[in-house]
C-alpha cells in the first residue's frame, strides 16, 4: 500500500467521521433518526478517531459517555502504534 493511498484514505474517513458526528448531534437535538454508538465507534476504529474526538469536543456530542471519552483516545493510541510500526517496517516513504 502506498503512502498516498493511506493518506487519502485517512483524510476521507476523518471527513466522514466529522460529518457523521455532526449529523448525529443534529438528529439528537430534533429527536430524529440517530447513528448507533456502534457505528460511531466503527468509524473511529477505521481511522476516523482524530476527527471524531475533535468533533465530539467541539460540538459537545457524546462527551458524557465514558465509552467515547476514554475509548476514542485509546483507539487513537493504538492507531498511532500501528502507523509507527507501518512506517518502521515499510521504509519506502
Amino acid at each position: 500500500m502506498s503512502i498516498s493511498i493511506l493518506f487519502f484514505y485517512l483524510i476521507a474517513v476523518n471527513l466522514i467521521s466529522c460529518a457523521v458526528c455532526c449529523y448525529d448531534k443534529r438528529q439528537s437535538r430534533i429527536s430524529g433518526r440517530r447513528i448507533s454508538e456502534k457505528n460511531l465507534l466503527v468509524l473511529s476504529i477505521l481511522g476516523g478517531s482524530p476527527a471524531m474526538y475533535l468533533t465530539m469536543k467541539t460540538v459537545r456530542h457524546k462527551t458524557r459517555k465514558r465509552k467515547f471519552m476514554i475509548g476514542i483516545p485509546v483507539i487513537i493510541f493504538f492507531q498511532l502504534i500501528f502507523i509507527s510500526l507501518f512506517f518502521y517496517f515499510n521504509k519506502q516513504f
